[in-house]
């Protein structure tokens, strides 16, 4: 694994990790074992997880090294917050600058999430929900904006587990709508409907219990240098 791009990939693998609860809150992360388990040297992994660190994933801490971070209740309430106001400002972004292409792409996951919904495919809708406002942020024409719903989005992952919604087709058809205020170009419409979507959601979070883990072990994982997600 070379290049500037090392310490990119190894941050997106050891976040990956720690977001679907392989590094448990609490683990400690030391860079030895780390190195080993993605196959890497300990500078990109030294890097990585000064970037874990300003994202909140990770502690370090002076003499006591670093740690996977372990998330209040209340720095989970934040980021429900937090993505209840960046997600309604980028959905009225992007009717004003979306293009034929965001469109497009859209209309075919909407599509899919509708079908899915409608024969019950769960397993499928997750991923769907997550394309759907990933694709949504990318069109709002704002890259920081786009990072930052990518970064709490992350953080929601890590901290929640989303029970499925009761009728799947109706969170689809919020979808749909959202959509078509983009598609027209209605900003303030946009806005409105992502934020009752937003706020709709909010009771299916349920908080995941804090499990503290031990060090990573260095079973090797090495790390897949052409993923690369934002």
């Amino acid at each position: 694994m070379r290049g500037p791009l090392s310490a990119h990939v190894v941050c997106t693998a050891i976040r990956d990790d720690i977001v679907s609860g392989v590094l448990p809150p609490g683990s400690r992360l030391i860079e030895e074992m780390l190195a080993g388990r993605y196959g890497v040297s300990r500078v990109p992994v030294r890097e990585a997880l000064r970037t874990l660190q300003s994202e909140g994933f990770v502690v370090i801490r002076h003499h006591a090294g670093a740690c996977v971070a372990e998330p209040t209740e209340r720095e989970a309430a934040d980021a429900l917050d937090i993505r209840a106001l960046l997600e309604p400002l980028g959905a009225a972004r992007a009717a004003a600058r979306r293009t034929a292409a965001h469109i497009k792409v859209l209309r075919g996951v909407v599509r899919l999430g509708r079908e899915r919904a409608r024969h019950g495919h769960r397993a499928e809708l997750r991923q769907l929900d997550g394309w759907f406002h990933e694709t949504l942020a990318q069109a709002s024409g704002s890259t920081g904006l786009a990072a930052l719903l990518t970064q709490v989005r992350r953080k929601i992952d890590w901290m929640y587990v989303v029970e499925p919604p009761v009728r799947d087709e109706r969170s689809w058809e919020e979808h749909g709508a959202v959509l078509d205020a983009v598609s027209r170009g209605d900003a303030e419409r946009a806005r409105a409907l992502m934020a009752a979507h937003i706020e709709r959601s909010r009771p299916a979070h349920r908080l995941r219990p804090v499990v503290p883990g031990p060090a990573v072990r260095g079973s090797k994982q090495t790390v897949n240098t052409a993923r690369e997600r934002n």
